[in-house]
């Protein structure tokens, strides 16, 4: 049985090419990307140990193996703080990661106080579900629209994968899509797996299941959205973090003047009035 970090050093190694770290090309091959050899050389360990680590046999590789691995891959900031947490989690902490607390739903009075400040701007609370707990009427004015906050419970994660008007409104679904599934995944907790296993992959489907073992950390660029109005949207995303409430804040701003300009129009009718659904 494989672990998450063999998972993910795999996959990296199957989707790195040789001639893009300057090794030579060995000729064909059953599996893509560079050769156990190659990377076990580059990293400086044996090939027997490698296969361990990847699959999953040897599980608490050091700090100093691990660091080696994210330079043998020439891996960017986010992949290493990424590989350091699977090293982590299948090192023993695993089985206490997966009983974590379930998110809470309720949104501490600093944290709306913060987002009221944040009127009439574009920002919202969500925790590790992708449940949205706060919002601002900007929030509304521009997401609303589209259906993302339907229902007495709007979720960012189930909407992205079952919603049709989903695909449509964000212009790079494909890259949404591998956010929402990488936090999901590195979120978990007993209720956070009882949902998706039993109210989101039954209907997600492939792209979502896919996704979510995937380990694809996501480039988290600017937000384009194509707003039902017609308006195409810019966004930057700015989020703090609320490690306490397994809760994050993010605020959504404008990129350049013509999407400043259409928010402004979007929100132009919208009223000042913080919503907190939990």
């Amino acid at each position: 049985m494989g672990t998450p970090l063999g998972d993910f050093v795999r996959a990296k190694r199957d989707s790195t090419q040789p001639q893009s770290l300057g090794l030579p090309e060995r000729g064909r091959r059953r599996s893509p990307g560079l050769r156990r050899v190659d990377l076990a050389t580059r990293a400086g360990i044996s090939v027997e140990y490698l296969t361990r680590i990847e699959q999953g046999r040897d599980r608490n590789p050091s700090v100093a193996v691990v660091n080696a691995l994210a330079d043998a891959l020439v891996l960017g900031p986010p992949e290493r703080d990424h590989l350091r947490y699977l090293a982590k989690i299948t090192g023993g902490v695993c089985s206490a990661h997966s009983r974590a607390a379930p998110p809470r739903r309720d949104v501490r009075p600093s944290v709306r106080q913060t987002l009221r400040l944040l009127e009439p701007g574009l920002a919202t609370v969500t925790n590790q579900l992708g449940d949205i707990l706060a919002h601002t009427s900007g929030y509304a004015a521009v997401t609303g629209a589209a259906g993302l906050l339907d229902g007495d419970s709007p979720n960012l994660t189930r909407y992205v994968f079952t919603d049709p008007r989903a695909r449509t409104f964000f212009a790079d679904w494909d890259a949404v899509a591998d956010e929402q599934a990488f936090d999901l995944w590195r979120g978990p907790s007993a209720e956070s797996f009882a949902w998706f296993t039993a109210h989101l992959a039954p209907v997600a489907g492939p792209d979502f299941t896919r996704r979510l073992h995937g380990h694809t950390v996501p480039q988290r660029g600017v937000l384009r959205l194509d707003h039902p109005a017609g308006h195409r949207l810019n966004l930057l995303r700015e989020t703090l973090e609320l490690p306490a409430d397994a809760q994050q804040v993010v605020v959504l701003l404008p990129a350049d003047g013509l999407t400043a300009q259409a928010v402004d129009h979007l929100c132009g009718t919208a009223r000042a009035r913080l919503r907190a659904i939990s």
